[in-house]
């Protein structure tokens, strides 16, 4: 049985209330198969396996999906909408087929889109909102309710304690380039744990966080003028809010995005940094702690340099976990993260001085 016919299988192993009309790949993302669902009623919905791959835990993933929507829709969930889950059959939030698929169906959230980048400022601030208001929709679940299903995510210090194991062992020829982004990490290595410490120290809180709240996972009305959905749920789990800040920051602030053909190109758009800010903080500042507000600008300057370095360090290992389409990718990659670290370096003052402004 090809793909798409076992995925038209799968589909009628949850309770649609209706016949499938079609099932059909859908999106081009990376990690998990993906298809849309069409049904007599007209309704449509998301079918996905998890890549357990990336994921070996999914039974996990699925716990904090339901504990998570379980807690919102207990609230106010008008401004913003998470995709509902659709059971199965069987009474589960998901289904596993003959060959351990790990299957799961959400709804389709219609009249919406996805951006590849951000037009204006406006839009921008409109993204700030619709995080803030995800923190502040979960900022009271206990996060001894979420499991942890990805250990080590965002924890930096780990992430050069490899890149220093793979670079003693890789045969990778340096190049000038290579050798420059190589001396990047060396001059900032006293500062990639400065996150790290202070939640070991007890300053920062963990809380419900997103954990990949890149530009492609809010999703925008027709007109693009507001933002009605905050999708890709899959990395939820107890982590550091301002890490989430930054990495919204780091997507969308970062108009070449993260294969740019020049990352001498990439630049770090303030002004678009200052509306999402103002968004975000909008909805946040009235429960966030001092310290999230006083180590936010690391955060922002800390998670382009660590994907940056997670980049770098695969092309070291021979490119063996981010996909590329030409040899050196990842190290082009690195190069465009790095250079976003260091504008947001650049303007350290000016952003130190926006939170501070915002914060009050």
């Amino acid at each position: 049985m090809n793909t798409d016919a076992h995925a038209h299988h799968i589909a009628g192993a949850f309770d649609l209330d209706a016949a499938i009309v079609a099932v059909q790949p859908h999106g081009g993302g990376l990690i998990n198969d993906t298809f849309l669902v069409s049904t007599t009623h007209g309704k449509r919905f998301i079918l996905q396996r998890l890549n357990t791959q990336v994921f070996p835990y999914p039974g996990q993933i699925m716990e904090n999906l339901r504990t998570l929507l379980d807690h919102a829709y207990g609230q106010d969930m008008e401004t913003l909408r998470l995709p509902a889950l659709v059971p199965a059959r069987n009474g589960c939030d998901y289904f596993v087929d003959d060959e351990d698929g790990f299957w799961r169906m959400l709804e389709f959230i219609e009249g919406t889109r996805s951006l590849a980048k951000l037009a204006d400022t406006a839009q921008a601030r409109l993204v700030g909102e619709a995080l803030g208001r995800f923190h502040a929709l979960l900022h009271e679940l206990p996060v001894e309710k979420l499991h942890t299903t990805l250990p080590g995510f965002h924890v930096t210090p780990a992430y050069l304690q490899r890149f220093d194991e793979v670079l003693t062992t890789s045969v990778v020829a340096h190049s000038q380039a290579l050798t420059n982004a190589v001396a990047f990490v060396e001059e900032r290595r006293t500062r990639v744990a400065v996150l790290e410490n202070a939640r070991a120290a007890g300053k920062l809180p963990l809380r419900a966080t997103h954990g990949d709240p890149k530009l492609d996972n809010f999703l925008f009305n027709t007109s693009g003028d507001a933002v009605v959905a905050l999708i890709d749920l899959d990395t939820v789990q107890p982590g550091l809010v301002l890490i989430d800040v930054a990495d919204c920051l780091r997507s969308c602030c970062n108009r070449s995005g993260d294969t740019p053909t020049d990352p001498h190109a990439v630049r770090f758009e303030l002004p678009f940094a200052k509306a999402i800010l103002e968004g975000y903080l909008t909805e946040t500042r009235e429960f966030l702690d001092r310290a999230e507000l006083e180590l936010l600008y690391d955060a922002i300057r800390l998670i382009p340099f660590e994907l940056g370095l997670r980049f770098l360090t695969d092309h070291f290992a021979g490119d063996v976990y981010f996909k590329i389409t030409q040899p050196g990718q990842n190290l082009q990659r690195a190069l465009a993260q790095f250079r976003l670290a260091e504008d947001i370096e650049r303007h350290e003052q000016e952003l130190r001085q926006l939170i501070e402004s915002l914060a009050t």
